[in-house]
């Protein structure tokens, strides 16, 4: 899986080690990747890290080669990784703009398809996109990182449609405001930014990284073999308007 050195990456990548499947902890930062898969192994399960800027399409076909290599044929993939950059529309330069798709979409297609012709040659398979609640478009100042999230909808139901016939199922993973390092950095005044997400929610509780890794655990097992082409929200029943 991608982006898996950071909080949420970790837990995820964590829960699937549970789950009993080997994984592949891919993360730009090699360190992050480590600390992640040194702890899946404390526990007794097995982790690859694997240090890998996204924005390098061969680069991620040279880790899905080491990952087949080293650990075996993928079954699941979960594409997590993303950049978070803010700032007015009107000030969006076309490089921000780029790099936030690179990362945060073009990457995501790039994996898929490596993955979905593993899972064709092997007769099926799971492939889960991080996406975000921003495409329901209640966000200011984030229009390069809500153009790519919503394009990581569309993505789903796509490639669910075109890969369902190959017994490959595809899923995205909607998570609303999650306590993250991305989340300090966007906020500067942090205890008025929780009542405002506390006050848009149903549950009055911040989100948890393990409330997103089980719903990927879920989409990723045969108890949701019936469920492809859909984005679930982990919101906490956030209002958007």
């Amino acid at each position: 899986m991608t982006g898996a050195g950071g909080a949420l990456g970790g837990a995820i990548a964590e829960r699937l080690a549970a789950d009993g499947r080997p994984v592949a902890v891919v993360d730009v930062d090699h360190a992050s990747a480590q600390a992640t898969a040194a702890r899946i192994a404390s526990a007794g399960c097995t982790a690859l890290a694997i240090g890998c800027d996204l924005r390098d399409a061969s680069a991620i076909g040279t880790a899905f080669a080491e990952a087949e290599r080293e650990i075996g044929p993928v079954d699941v993939l979960v594409n997590n990784a993303a950049v978070f950059p803010s700032g007015p529309f009107v000030d969006v330069s076309l490089d921000t703009l780029d790099d936030t798709i690179a990362v945060n979409q073009r990457a995501c297609f790039v994996a898929a398809q490596l993955a979905a012709r593993s899972m064709v040659a092997t007769g099926g398979g799971v492939i889960v996109n991080i996406a975000s609640i921003v495409w329901h478009g209640r966000w200011d100042n984030m229009s390069p990182y809500v153009t790519a999230k919503g394009a990581i909808v569309a993505m789903t139901r796509a490639l669910a449609r075109e890969l369902g016939p190959h017994d490959i199922r595809v899923n995205a993973v909607a998570p609303g405001a999650f306590p993250t390092a991305a989340e300090v950095a966007q906020h500067p005044d942090l205890d008025a930014y929780e009542r405002e997400i506390l006050a848009a929610q149903a549950l009055k509780r911040r989100g948890r990284s393990e409330d997103v890794a089980s719903l990927v655990s879920f989409l990723s097992g045969s108890e949701s073999s019936f469920i492809t082409g859909q984005t679930i929200n982990v919101d906490g029943g956030q209002a958007y308007h």
